[in-house]
């Protein structure tokens, strides 16, 4: 044999070693990748789970609350007083707003980036866990 052929043959044998590693490091990938993913769908399921979960707790909450706020005796009364005050002086400050606006001290463009709206609606969705 010449050393071509010795060199060919070398050069065969490490581009197939070469190959062999290679497969086996695309299948560990493959693998990895496939086990990610499950892991990230996973993850992302169990946060819309709990977001429904703090969906149905805030509906649940806002039906007892409205059911029960004048109710003197129930265990939770005194939180529900505190959330019809809190609402009491939400609507006082945005009374006052309102009188601001009307006689011309501010007006919407004066707070524009920083308006906010009082939403019943938003104030159902917030995140309480």
């Amino acid at each position: 044999m010449s050393n071509t052929d010795d060199f060919k043959k070398a050069a065969k044998e490490a581009l197939d070693t070469i190959v062999d590693v290679s497969v086996e490091a695309y299948k560990a990938a493959e693998e990895k990748a496939k086990l990610v993913a499950r892991w990230t769908k996973l993850n992302t399921e169990i946060t819309v789970e709990k977001s429904h979960v703090r969906r149905l707790r805030s509906e649940i909450g806002e039906i007892y609350y409205m059911k029960f706020k004048d109710a003197p005796d129930t265990e939770l009364s005194g939180r529900c007083r505190d959330i019809t005050t809190a609402l009491d002086r939400i609507d006082a400050k945005r009374r006052e707003l309102e009188y601001l606006k009307k006689n011309g001290v501010v007006s919407d463009e004066d707070f524009a980036e920083d308006k906010i709206e009082y939403d019943e609606e938003s104030d159902n969705s917030e995140d309480t866990e």
